[in-house]
């Protein structure tokens, strides 16, 4: 498959799950980006799984930059005081509910390592047990069992209100 129909057919599905793996849609744009520059400059030996390749890559280049970032924030509290503060500007009613939501969702998937992190995620995007195995390392009989303890992992650090979609 070249690039461009790679492209094509999974740029909007790993930027949802790069959005939902660092929280953050600039980096999350970044992280795809380069997934696909290291498609074009070196492509899988065996392209039979691409898609969870793109996803590993993704994953790997994600892990970096939060690892990056996370000095970043370290710097930024030791000289906080000298560093601007933006103000957000103010969202609707509706909207801060829903924003409330996705914060405690986010917190919460931000709490869990990064391997439970992305088999959740995998999951929701309708990845097959064998994919995920492919891009996490491991076998398709231990996803089932992965996916089970990362939900619960995730339902213990997800307040009770969050769960029930308050």
């Amino acid at each position: 498959m070249r690039v461009e129909e790679a492209f094509a057919r999974h740029h909007a599905e790993l930027y949802r799950y790069a959005v939902r793996f660092t929280g953050d849609e600039d980096l999350a744009e970044d992280v795809v980006q380069e997934a696909f520059v290291r498609l074009a400059e070196r492509p899988p030996a065996d392209a039979t799984h691409l898609r969870a390749w793109l996803y590993r890559v993704a994953t790997t280049v994600a892990i970096d930059a939060l690892r990056g970032e996370g000095r970043r924030l370290a710097l930024m509290r030791e000289r906080g005081d000298a560093l601007p503060v933006p103000h957000p500007a103010p969202d609707p009613a509706a909207d801060l509910e829903r924003d409330e939501l996705r914060r405690r969702v986010r917190a919460a998937l931000a709490e869990l390592d990064q391997r439970d992190r992305a088999v959740l995620l995998m999951r929701e995007d309708g990845f097959a047990h064998r994919e995920i195995a492919a891009a996490v390392g491991t076998t398709t009989k231990s996803v089932g069992t992965m996916i089970a303890r990362a939900l619960a992992r995730l339902a213990q650090r997800l307040p009770l209100d969050a769960r029930e979609g308050s």
